[in-house]
Parts: structure tokens; sequence; C-alpha cells
């Protein structure tokens, strides 16, 4: 079952699935920054572009294509995309 999930007027969308008992989502960025809080630790890959990522107030990194960071349960982080970006999250 495929979910649809739309974030900050459109600006965040990924649809969710789950494969051998292990949720995910792929989705896409726009330009911008946003907050996301999570209930579940995640780990966050990039599939195309780069994002800017910053995780419980630290300094902001920047994790191009291919690369992933993870962040905990009950947390959140801050995401900022200079262009498009797609990425992969996959709840842990």
């Amino acid at each position: 079952m495929l979910k649809h999930n739309t974030y900050f007027e459109g600006k965040v969308q990924s649809v969710g699935f789950e494969r051998n008992g292990r949720r995910a989502t792929v989705g896409v960025v726009a330009t911008g920054e946003f907050h996301f809080n999570t209930d579940a630790a995640e780990r966050m890959t990039v599939v195309s572009g780069e994002l800017h990522a910053r995780l419980a107030g630290g300094a902001w990194i920047v994790y191009p294509a291919g690369t992933y960071f993870e962040v905990a349960a009950k947390s959140g982080f801050d995401v900022k995309a200079t262009g498009p970006a797609a990425y992969l999250c996959e709840f842990l």
C-alpha cells in the first residue's frame, strides 16, 4: 500500500511504503528550509541533489547524493535545500 504525504504547502512530498516489514518513504524537497520531528529513528539517504541538515541544534552539515544521516527517535532535525533534492527515508 502506498501513502502520499505532503508537507509545507507542497514543498516536501513523499510516498510511503513497507518492504520486508520495514517502513520507508521516498520523496522530494523543493528549495527552502524545513523542520521535522521524529517518532522513530530514521536514516535519510540523499538520492539526488544535496541536503543541508542540522541535527538536535548542531551545526549545518552538507549531504550530497549518495550520503546519509541518521536521526534519533523522539527528536527532530532541520533540513535545507538550495535546489530540488530527492531522498530515501528508512525508519530504523
